[in-house]
């Protein structure tokens, strides 16, 4: 989700999300430990749990900074072909744009319909295809025009979109990605995705990684690695102190944006009306 609470649409504010980590105090190589006192005290299940070793936390360092629009409320963020494609969102601002990486500097842009609310994007042979919001529709251009070619139908909201080999892989604010068939657009499979037996909830944008799914989680600062198959949470980035000072009392400008340059191995990320863009390293 992500989005402005000052639109009329009615936004989730309650998080029970105990499964991901709190990052206001790194530590390097930290792992987290769910008490029994979580679960409710459920006797075996809680000491089955509390047995099992938790997700490794990971922390960044900051590789290289490039400019980004302050004005992009970002929502999807890719690289290909030596470029940066980004969605932003919010009603009567929702775009889609061809950036410069070094630069910052917006080459190609659309503007989206107001009554629409731009979401997550993904370039898949070809394609551009980016979600709305509440609008339950999918919208596919030509990537090198931007030209719109067709739309499809989308269950619930639209949060975050990525691609393995097959399927495009959709998020929905939940604790459930949905993988789709690229050329009908239909369901073929969905995964529960959970830490320590606990469900994950708010997976917003979305990049596949070298096999993974990499997923922020709305208003956290911490990026979950999900394996695929089994929807289980394999570690958790820690980016806590990387939101620029500059936004730092925008309560709307988190974490969120995620781009992999595949080719040389170079990770991007972004935020809501940052000012800035990192490409950063991962310590394992």
């Amino acid at each position: 989700m992500n989005h402005s609470p000052s639109n009329s649409d009615s936004i989730p504010t309650t998080k029970t999300n105990t499964a991901v980590p709190k990052p206001s105090k790194p530590r390097s190589r930290r792992r987290l430990v769910l008490a029994a006192i979580l679960l409710g005290g459920s006797g075996v299940a809680a000491w089955a749990l509390a047995r099992e070793r938790a997700p490794v936390v990971l922390h960044y360092e900051i590789v290289n900074e490039y400019p980004h629009d302050p004005q992009a409320f970002c929502q999807g963020l890719v690289f290909d072909n030596g470029f940066l494609y980004e969605g932003t969102g919010q009603y009567g601002k929702s775009s889609l744009r061809q950036v410069d990486l070094e630069s910052g500097k917006v080459l190609h842009k659309i503007n989206l319909n107001r009554r629409i609310f731009g979401e997550g994007i993904t370039i898949f042979n070809g394609q551009i295809i980016q979600l709305t919001w509440k609008s339950h529709i999918g919208i596919v251009y030509d990537q090198e025009t931007f030209t719109h070619k067709k739309q499809f139908p989308i269950e619930g909201q639209g949060w975050g979109i990525t691609h393995d080999t097959q399927h495009l892989i959709v998020s929905d604010g939940s604790s459930t990605l949905r993988f789709l068939d690229p050329n009908t657009y239909q369901v073929v499979r969905k995964i529960p995705v959970s830490s320590q037996g606990r469900f994950v909830k708010d997976l917003n944008e979305l990049e596949f990684i070298d096999g993974e799914i990499w997923a922020n989680v709305w208003t956290t600062d911490v990026i979950a690695r999900i394996d695929p198959q089994s929807g289980q949470v394999k570690s958790w980035i820690n980016l806590s102190g990387l939101k620029p000072r500059a936004v730092r009392r925008n309560r709307d400008a988190v974490l969120n944006g995620i781009a992999y340059d595949a080719d040389q191995q170079r990770i991007f990320v972004t935020g809501k009306n940052w000012p800035t863009l990192f490409e950063i390293r991962v310590a394992k």
